[in-house]
Protein backbone atom coordinates (compact mmCIF):
# COMPACT_ATOMS: atom_id res chain seq x y z
CA UNK A 1 0.00 0.00 0.00
CA UNK A 2 1.85 3.02 -1.07
CA UNK A 3 1.33 6.47 0.28
CA UNK A 4 1.87 8.30 -2.41
CA UNK A 5 -0.97 8.16 -6.02
CA UNK A 6 -0.31 6.29 -8.82
CA UNK A 7 -2.15 5.50 -12.14
CA UNK A 8 -4.29 2.79 -10.67
CA UNK A 9 -5.86 4.36 -7.19
CA UNK A 10 -5.32 7.18 -5.07
CA UNK A 11 -2.44 6.47 -2.16
CA UNK A 12 -3.09 6.04 1.66
CA UNK A 13 -2.74 10.23 2.14
CA UNK A 14 -5.58 10.77 -0.50
CA UNK A 15 -7.77 8.32 0.87
CA UNK A 16 -7.10 9.54 4.33
CA UNK A 17 -7.65 13.29 3.27
CA UNK A 18 -10.94 12.15 1.12
CA UNK A 19 -12.61 10.22 3.14
CA UNK A 20 -11.88 12.09 7.05
CA UNK A 21 -12.92 15.05 5.06
CA UNK A 22 -16.25 13.54 4.23
CA UNK A 23 -16.87 12.57 7.75
CA UNK A 24 -16.26 15.89 8.33
CA UNK A 25 -17.94 17.71 5.65
CA UNK A 26 -20.91 15.42 7.01
CA UNK A 27 -20.71 16.81 10.23
CA UNK A 28 -20.85 20.13 9.34
CA UNK A 29 -24.14 19.58 6.96
CA UNK A 30 -25.81 17.78 10.39
CA UNK A 31 -24.83 21.08 12.69
CA UNK A 32 -26.12 23.29 9.83
CA UNK A 33 -29.58 21.45 9.50
CA UNK A 34 -29.90 20.85 13.32
CA UNK A 35 -29.20 24.96 13.76
CA UNK A 36 -32.07 25.48 11.16
CA UNK A 37 -34.58 22.85 11.82
CA UNK A 38 -33.82 22.12 15.97
CA UNK A 39 -32.88 25.29 17.13
CA UNK A 40 -32.42 26.08 21.03
CA UNK A 41 -32.73 22.51 21.69
CA UNK A 42 -29.68 20.41 23.16
CA UNK A 43 -29.18 18.39 19.90
CA UNK A 44 -29.01 21.89 18.24
CA UNK A 45 -26.52 23.31 20.85
CA UNK A 46 -24.25 20.39 20.99
CA UNK A 47 -23.48 20.26 16.91
CA UNK A 48 -23.68 23.67 16.34
CA UNK A 49 -20.98 24.56 18.91
CA UNK A 50 -18.56 22.58 16.82
CA UNK A 51 -19.67 24.06 13.06
CA UNK A 52 -16.76 27.04 13.45
CA UNK A 53 -13.49 25.11 14.55
CA UNK A 54 -14.17 22.10 12.42
CA UNK A 55 -15.18 24.34 9.65
CA UNK A 56 -11.86 26.14 9.90
CA UNK A 57 -9.97 22.18 10.14
CA UNK A 58 -12.08 21.61 7.14
CA UNK A 59 -10.44 24.87 5.40
CA UNK A 60 -6.78 23.47 6.60
CA UNK A 61 -7.05 20.13 5.04
CA UNK A 62 -8.40 21.46 1.72
CA UNK A 63 -5.67 23.54 1.65
CA UNK A 64 -3.14 20.34 2.32
CA UNK A 65 -5.41 18.32 0.08
CA UNK A 66 -4.99 20.52 -2.54
CA UNK A 67 -1.14 21.40 -2.13
CA UNK A 68 -1.08 17.02 -1.55
CA UNK A 69 -2.84 16.59 -4.95
CA UNK A 70 -0.55 18.88 -6.44
CA UNK A 71 2.40 17.30 -5.76
CA UNK A 72 0.96 13.50 -6.82
CA UNK A 73 -0.68 15.53 -10.42
CA UNK A 74 1.64 13.44 -12.62
CA UNK A 75 1.09 9.85 -10.80
CA UNK A 76 -2.23 9.82 -9.66
CA UNK A 77 -5.42 8.12 -11.60
CA UNK A 78 -6.54 10.35 -14.94
CA UNK A 79 -9.99 12.07 -14.43
CA UNK A 80 -12.31 9.52 -16.60
CA UNK A 81 -13.27 12.76 -18.56
CA UNK A 82 -13.39 16.79 -18.94
CA UNK A 83 -16.46 16.86 -16.94
CA UNK A 84 -15.52 14.81 -14.12
CA UNK A 85 -12.16 17.09 -13.56
CA UNK A 86 -14.20 20.18 -13.93
CA UNK A 87 -16.45 18.73 -10.98
CA UNK A 88 -13.34 17.81 -8.81
CA UNK A 89 -12.03 21.38 -9.87
CA UNK A 90 -15.69 23.07 -8.64
CA UNK A 91 -15.52 20.87 -5.64
CA UNK A 92 -12.44 21.74 -4.43
CA UNK A 93 -13.04 25.65 -5.10
CA UNK A 94 -16.46 25.15 -2.69
CA UNK A 95 -14.83 23.27 -0.26
CA UNK A 96 -12.02 26.27 0.17
CA UNK A 97 -14.80 29.66 -0.49
CA UNK A 98 -17.14 28.73 1.48
CA UNK A 99 -15.29 28.24 4.89
CA UNK A 100 -12.88 31.07 3.89
CA UNK A 101 -16.21 32.99 3.63
CA UNK A 102 -17.10 32.51 7.03
CA UNK A 103 -13.21 32.97 8.94
CA UNK A 104 -13.37 36.32 6.93
CA UNK A 105 -17.19 37.10 8.29
CA UNK A 106 -15.73 36.32 11.63
CA UNK A 107 -13.01 38.84 11.26
CA UNK A 108 -14.74 40.88 9.94
CA UNK A 109 -17.44 40.98 12.85
CA UNK A 110 -14.92 42.09 15.59
CA UNK A 111 -15.30 38.80 17.47
CA UNK A 112 -12.27 36.75 18.69
CA UNK A 113 -11.88 33.06 17.15
CA UNK A 114 -10.66 30.05 18.95
CA UNK A 115 -11.03 27.22 17.03
CA UNK A 116 -10.13 24.18 19.62
CA UNK A 117 -8.46 27.18 22.11
CA UNK A 118 -5.98 28.67 20.00
CA UNK A 119 -6.34 32.10 19.56
CA UNK A 120 -6.12 32.25 15.83
CA UNK A 121 -7.40 36.53 16.15
CA UNK A 122 -8.52 38.78 19.11
CA UNK A 123 -12.09 40.40 18.49
CA UNK A 124 -11.85 44.38 18.02
CA UNK A 125 -13.83 46.98 19.21
CA UNK A 126 -16.14 49.20 16.81
CA UNK A 127 -17.69 48.58 13.96
CA UNK A 128 -18.39 45.46 11.83
CA UNK A 129 -16.17 45.90 8.56
CA UNK A 130 -18.74 45.84 5.96
CA UNK A 131 -16.58 44.55 3.12
CA UNK A 132 -15.70 41.62 4.99
CA UNK A 133 -19.33 40.43 6.89
CA UNK A 134 -21.42 40.90 4.07
CA UNK A 135 -20.06 38.70 1.18
CA UNK A 136 -20.22 35.74 4.44
CA UNK A 137 -23.88 36.73 5.24
CA UNK A 138 -24.88 36.64 1.26
CA UNK A 139 -23.07 33.48 0.73
CA UNK A 140 -22.07 31.30 3.16
CA UNK A 141 -25.01 29.21 3.44
CA UNK A 142 -25.91 29.37 -0.02
CA UNK A 143 -22.68 27.74 -1.21
CA UNK A 144 -22.61 25.39 1.36
CA UNK A 145 -25.71 24.15 0.73
CA UNK A 146 -24.55 24.18 -3.30
CA UNK A 147 -21.81 21.85 -1.61
CA UNK A 148 -24.25 19.44 -0.72
CA UNK A 149 -25.49 19.34 -4.16
CA UNK A 150 -22.42 18.72 -5.36
CA UNK A 151 -20.98 16.19 -3.26
CA UNK A 152 -24.56 14.17 -3.99
CA UNK A 153 -23.79 14.83 -7.65
CA UNK A 154 -20.21 13.67 -6.93
CA UNK A 155 -21.77 10.29 -5.15
CA UNK A 156 -24.32 9.65 -7.79
CA UNK A 157 -21.99 9.89 -11.04
CA UNK A 158 -19.69 7.22 -9.02
CA UNK A 159 -22.55 4.98 -8.47
CA UNK A 160 -23.31 5.53 -12.55
CA UNK A 161 -20.00 4.85 -13.36
CA UNK A 162 -19.81 1.95 -10.70
CA UNK A 163 -23.23 0.35 -11.96
CA UNK A 164 -22.94 0.89 -15.92
CA UNK A 165 -20.64 -1.92 -17.77
CA UNK A 166 -19.72 0.70 -20.50
CA UNK A 167 -17.64 2.72 -17.62
CA UNK A 168 -15.14 2.97 -15.74
CA UNK A 169 -15.76 1.81 -11.69
CA UNK A 170 -13.79 4.77 -10.13
CA UNK A 171 -14.53 4.07 -6.63
CA UNK A 172 -11.87 1.34 -6.24
CA UNK A 173 -9.57 3.96 -6.47
CA UNK A 174 -10.60 5.56 -3.26
CA UNK A 175 -10.91 2.89 -1.22
CA UNK A 176 -8.75 -0.39 -1.69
Amino acid sequence: MSIRDNAERYGQVSRWLHWGMALLILWQFLSATAHALLSDTPVEEFLWATHKPLGFLLLILVVIRALWALSNLSSRPASINALAKLGHVGLYGLLFVVPALALLRQYGSGRAFDPFGIPLFAGFEGDEIAWMVEPGNWLHSWLGWLMLVTIVGHIAMVMHHRRRPDQIDVLPRMVR
